[in-house]
């Protein structure tokens, strides 16, 4: 028994919604006509619920996803059926939209859907690497130990992104702690000089009317700023959509020093990530690659890769085109070429993401760490700089009155 939610007119023409419990869709219509409703929309509750779940989630739907999966795996080796451990995985989620997704995936394998298809059935809730990896372990009877290897490179890179949030929290504070001070010497502090220094604005030091014209300037004209900055943000933003200028973009990122280094060893450690895990669990490398592409984030670099993957299934190399592309650290492609001569390529690829993984880290917080005191310093210099010419210019206030 289902329930079912319908919307449906009556014979006079008003509308009716509500619920109804039924053992399929259409006794759930045969029913309402029989109350002389007649059935606009019905929806069964679980897909209507699932429609609602965020096709994009968030840190914390991610997290419980990982953790719903690696239960789901654990449960399998454990020898339970798929359709009883997904039973078991949807009582155990305490994140609402999650539970929903889960709950969708239970109904479709109880339609008689493999796990892999219902994953890709989800809206993109699940990275394209599950849906491979599931059927990889549907192919060769190993869904369980399939799924762990997902989990776990799926909570390695979940950990890794947020290591990075958590870093950048504290400059992100700093920032709006700085900016915020800096509008109140502007915005409160700077104009109750306005009046005492009025009569004598032309003999004011260069510092103080600076100051002084950037305080008129925020209070005048500030909003107006702000909402061409944003703007200029959306048309950056819906430039940028464009393949052509993104190409572009990504590449000339990719050379700005320090940022362009840790944006390739990123890219590169999620890239090597992805590709060893399903690998790993039997996905044909021609397929893998074309999947783990979806994992990299810069275009120039997913381009590089997606060409490597054509020569793939032409029967070329794996490490010869990357490096050839150029944008690939030459780690990486040690790391690779090994794989492939000993035959051992997943697990080399493995070893890279950890090694990369560890240098990202290092290079955050090595950034971070000249990050704060640059802001904290820029933060008193601005300050120091306006009290001063504050400070100056009423010093020299006698002067300035008894100057003819």
């Amino acid at each position: 028994m289902a329930s079912f939610r319908y919307r449906a007119a009556t014979a006079a023409g008003a509308l009716r919604s509500g619920t109804i419990d039924g053992g399929s869709l259409a006794e759930v219509l045969a029913d309402l006509r029989r109350k002389g409703l007649t059935p606009i929309e019905t929806v069964e509750t679980a897909r209507a619920l699932a429609a609602q779940a965020p096709s994009r989630p968030n840190g914390q739907a991610r997290q419980a996803s990982i953790n719903a999966i690696g239960e789901l795996a654990v449960l399998l080796e454990a020898g339970l059926t798929l359709d009883r451990a997904l039973a078991v995985c949807v009582e155990n989620i305490i994140h609402p939209g999650v539970k929903t997704v889960f709950a969708k995936l239970h109904a479709r394998i109880k339609e008689g859907a493999p796990l892999s298809r219902a994953m890709t059935e989800a809206r993109g809730f699940f990275p394209p690497m599950a849906a491979a990896m599931a059927e990889a372990g549907e192919a060769d009877g190993r869904l369980g130990a399939s799924l762990a290897r997902l989990a776990e490179s799926l909570d390695r890179a979940e950990a890794l992104r947020q290591t990075v949030i958590s870093s950048l929290v504290y400059p992100g504070m700093l920032i709006v702690v700085a900016t915020s001070v800096i509008m109140v010497m502007l915005l409160v502090v700077v104009p109750q000089f306005e009046g005492l220094f009025a009569d004598a604005h032309g003999k004011l030091p260069f510092a103080t009317r600076a100051v002084m014209a950037a305080s008129d300037g925020v209070r005048h004209y500030g909003l107006v700023g702000v909402v061409c900055l944003v703007a200029l943000g959306l048309v950056v933003r819906q430039w940028l959509r464009r393949p052509g200028v993104r190409l572009s973009f990504d590449r000339v990122v990719l050379r700005v020093p320090q940022l362009g280094g840790l944006i390739i060893n990123a890219e590169t450690a999620a890239f090597a990530r992805t590709l060893g895990s399903l690998v790993d669990g039997g996905v044909a490398l021609p397929t893998a690659l074309a999947i783990a592409q979806r994992s990299v984030g810069n275009s120039h670099m997913a381009a590089a890769i997606a060409k490597v993957a054509e020569g793939l299934k032409e029967g070329g190399g794996l490490t010869g085109p990357l490096a050839a592309s150029g944008v690939f650290p030459p780690m990486a492609l040690s790391f690779l070429r090994t794989g492939e001569e000993t035959a051992r390529l997943g697990q080399m690829l493995n070893r890279l993401a950890d090694v990369l993984d560890r240098t990202v880290r290092s290079t955050i917080s090595r950034l971070i760490s000249i990050l704060t005191p640059a802001i904290t310093v820029f933060m008193g210099a601005v300050v120091a700089t306006t009290i001063a010419s504050i400070m100056s210019a009423i010093l020299g206030f006698n002067d300035l009155a008894l100057a003819p």
